[in-house]
């Protein structure tokens, strides 16, 4: 459970995220954003914090690599990709001088923060921290569910993903439908084990109202958002239909990387007879990103599939003051108060009616992100490190 601030005592930690992409690999969707919040307010804390990453996800980012770097603080190692193919189109990024670096430093960290565990820096690091005596926690990040990818997924678990999971000291969940799948996937798992916590969103400033509307002509309309990747599992079918027989006033707004799935979606709003409504503007990010937010009338995340643990897409818009609708698939659905906005079934009918309501009834809604405050949860996350270092230096 996340409560609010409060006074703590100092005490230094010696913190590793091992992440496959970080900052400013944004285009790889939420998890880079919540392991730079989280790590960003740890080192505002006074802990040492060490990032290890890659050079990029679907491009290469320009940076040095292989030798630690400082990024707003944070000493960050941008292991160089194999192959930004295998990156960006497998999501197996493959750093081959991580475990060199890793063997040498490993000792060095009290607590290692794992972030998406299926991956060649998961496996190298786990095994070393193993070895050394190290704890470590694992936070998923939506990645368990076996549906898609399937064999590969069981194959990386049968050589390195089961010892990897069985072996944290916590398994972080963002909410109850993504711990249900930690317990199907890997059924010996201890209950125990499994913490819930919601995912930070860091926005300390709100840009002006009207600049997102004034860029795309949009001054007269009434905006409905929908903000992530583009991707066939995000709901994007079922948003389309649901907003078919809205207003002609109405626009919807998509916004987001392509991830396979763009022209399927092009060629349904055609088939729909939709695209004089609908605005694709590609992806944005940083201070474009927040001006669509504050100036849509509602954010819409449509999932139908299991596979939204969370969803930062819509606490941002919350944290932006903008109300959501999200289905009942979405993990955020979890941590909404009413004043947030409308949780609906995922289907077409649901979804236009809930947003209809929003539409008709905004001023009513007062969105709250208290419940995403980084500085709370990365309270929350130091007594955790605290818990497993204080049983680790026990054994």
């Amino acid at each position: 459970m996340v409560t609010g601030p409060r006074k703590r005592r100092f005490i230094g930690l010696r913190i590793l995220h091992v992440t496959p992409y970080f900052k400013p690999s944004w285009e790889a969707g939420g998890p880079p954003r919540s392991v730079y919040d989280l790590a960003s307010r740890q080192v505002s804390a006074g802990h040492e914090v060490t990032v290890y990453t890659t050079d990029g996800f679907k491009r290469r980012l320009d940076v040095e690599v292989n030798r630690p770097l400082d990024v707003d603080g944070i000493r960050t190692y941008y292991f160089r990709n194999l192959s930004m193919y295998l990156a960006g189109n497998m999501n197996l990024p493959v750093p081959l001088k991580l475990p060199y670096v890793a063997w040498r430093e490993i000792r060095e960290f009290d607590v290692v923060h794992i972030h998406e565990h299926r991956t060649f820096l998961a496996a190298v690091v786990a095994t070393l921290a193993s070895r050394a005596g190290v704890p470590y926690i694992v936070q998923p990040h939506g990645s368990v569910p076996t549906m898609s990818r399937a064999t590969l997924k069981e194959v990386f678990d049968f050589i390195a993903g089961n010892r990897i999971m069985y072996g944290a000291s916590r398994i972080v969940a963002t909410s109850t439908v993504e711990s249900g799948f930690y317990r199907k996937v890997y059924p010996k798992l201890d209950a125990e084990a499994i913490v819930k916590v919601p995912n930070p969103v860091d926005i300390p400033h709100r840009p002006s109202r009207g600049l997102f509307r004034k860029k795309w002509g949009l001054e007269d309309a009434r905006i409905i958002l929908y903000l992530g990747r583009i991707h066939e599992r995000k709901g994007l079918d079922i948003l389309l239909r649901a907003f078919r027989d809205m207003d002609e006033d109405t626009v919807l707004v998509i916004t987001g990387p392509d991830d396979h799935y763009l022209e399927r979606l092009m060629g349904l709003i055609d088939e729909l007879g939709i695209g004089e409504r609908v605005l694709l503007t590609g992806p944005l990010y940083e201070m474009d990103k927040l001006e669509a937010y504050v100036d849509a009338d509602v954010f819409v995340l449509p999932s139908a599939s299991k596979y939204e643990s969370f969803g930062n897409s819509a606490a941002e818009a919350i944290a932006c003051g903008t109300p959501v609708v999200v289905t009942s698939s979405c993990g955020i659905s979890e941590w909404m108060d009413p004043g947030d906005g409308i949780i609906a079934r995922p289907s077409a009918r649901d979804l236009r009616d809930a947003i209809i309501r929003v539409l008709k009834e905004r001023d009513s809604f007062n969105p709250s992100a208290e419940k995403f405050d980084p500085e709370s949860i990365s309270e929350t996350f130091e007594d955790i490190y605290l818990e497993v270092t204080h049983k680790a230096s026990r054994h």
